[in-house]
């Protein structure tokens, strides 16, 4: 998975500095508000409970090409109906809006050289009662498939549609690493499956022209795409998150260009004017500013994509088996538990009186490990195999070093203010 380039011009390294890999083995409430100047969006489509997108979906005026015009009559989106771009897309896929019909041309021939190289991802969110939707791009013909984490993030199941062969698959999470938002699948029973041709990102310029492609509303079919061209390299995000360590997550190395990204098109391809992919389209920027997904912007004009080189170091270290402190190989240690620090558990009903400190246990998982145990609502986990526990975080990282089957000890002060322990059995629950 080597990236290969016929670019002769050499730009400076775009991959930036690791950070410390957290891992949500329990399930947290709420999700990572983006924030910068503006507020940047993890661009995944999301739905059902507490994650449905406002109109701004279905409102875009920037000009964004799809052919042919698809909609989705299983809508992720309830309540807003069925999905289509504006009218600036005309059947044949050619635009009305403001590019030329040269300029056009060319990105649609971009956009094809791609297009059989990738998948739509479908996940479901069982716990958050959600629906997700994204896009991957197919490695190896055997089916290995790259896409951000926050894509599968959570996911209970997943699918994947080919679109060059329309055939859906169950996909399986290889591994992960949450710091780079970088995600390997592999599609089941898969073989002969078209590939993307992969560029090299050490090689990307500042103007030079790119296109963003992706499955944008969640809505499948052909998939859409939007030009623009690289405004800056080796760029930072800032997510704000209040239950992370640092209080934010950091994506760095970033590629940072003016395309129409969309919802849904989280994992697709940035691709250069010779149709190799240069990076993965991962976040873009609201700039009514505010909290979470309900601020997306319906004109975008700043977008970020993660350096192809970046992505592939990573899915090859997956892929080899090679985990470290950041990349997570093979399935997630899940304890089945609902948690909130214990200085918010009275937020949520939930909280030992004599407790002060550790995580509290908001809600028990049906049929997960911790309700095989006698862990109930208001337990507060004060250590997990002799490890101090004070935070929410701090469980979620002493989870990512064990693995499902691993049997572990917990200490917690239950809601009469007596101290216990129990073992308990972990599992294998959703990709974080």
């Amino acid at each position: 998975m080597e990236p290969t380039s016929n670019d002769s011009n050499e730009e400076p390294v775009l991959d930036g500095p690791t950070r410390d890999e957290h891992i949500i083995a329990v399930t947290r409430r709420g999700r990572v508000s983006l924030n910068l100047a503006a507020a940047f969006i993890l661009v995944v489509a999301l739905a059902g409970m507490g994650f449905v997108f406002g109109h701004y979906v279905f409102t875009s005026t920037q000009t964004r090409i799809t052919s042919p015009t698809t909609s989705n009559s299983n809508s992720l989106f309830p309540g807003f109906g069925n999905f289509t771009y504006p009218s600036t897309t005309t059947p044949n896929g050619s635009s009305g809006g403001s590019q030329s019909s040269t300029s056009s041309a060319a990105a649609a021939k971009i956009a094809q050289s791609v297009d059989k190289g990738l998948v739509d991802i479908n996940t479901s969110l069982s716990y958050q009662g959600s629906q997700a939707a994204g896009t991957g791009m197919v490695l190896t013909s055997n089916g290995l498939v790259l896409t951000n984490n926050h894509v599968i993030q959570g996911a209970t199941s997943i699918t994947a549609r080919d679109v060059n062969n329309n055939k859906v698959y169950t996909a399986t999470v290889v591994g992960y690493d949450i710091s780079k938002d970088v995600a390997l699948l592999q599609l089941k029973n898969a073989s002969g499956l078209a590939t993307v041709s992969l560029g090299n990102s050490r090689k990307v310029t500042r103007g030079e022209q790119v296109v963003g492609v992706g499955n944008a509303g969640g809505i499948g079919g052909t998939p859409s795409y939007a030009a623009g061209s690289v405004l800056a390299l080796n760029q930072s995000l800032t997510a704000s998150d209040s239950e992370a360590a640092a209080g934010s997550e950091n994506l760095n190395g970033m590629i940072e260009m003016n395309v129409d990204i969309q919802p849904g098109d989280s994992g697709g391809p940035l691709v250069n004017s010779k149709g190799k992919v240069i990076g993965i389209d991962t976040a873009a920027a609201a700039m009514g500013g505010g909290f979470g997904f309900q601020n997306f912007a319906p004109n975008v004009t700043q977008a970020y994509a993660i350096p192809i080189n970046t992505a592939l170091s990573i899915a090859t270290s997956i892929e080899n088996g090679d985990a470290t402190t950041s990349v997570h190989v093979g399935g997630t240690a899940f304890m089945g538990v609902e948690i909130v620090p214990a200085n918010q558990a009275s937020q949520y009903n939930a909280g030992s009186p004599t407790a002060t400190s550790g995580v509290a246990v908001e809600g028990v998982i049906p049929a997960s490990p911790a309700a095989a145990t006698a862990l109930v609502t208001g337990d507060v986990i004060t250590s997990v195999n002799g490890q101090s526990i004070a935070t929410t975080i701090g469980l979620e990282t002493l989870l990512q070093s064990l693995k499902p089957g691993d049997v572990v000890q917990v200490d917690y002060v239950d809601q009469s203010g007596a101290a216990e322990s129990l073992s308990l059995t972990l599992s294998s629950g959703p990709a974080q």
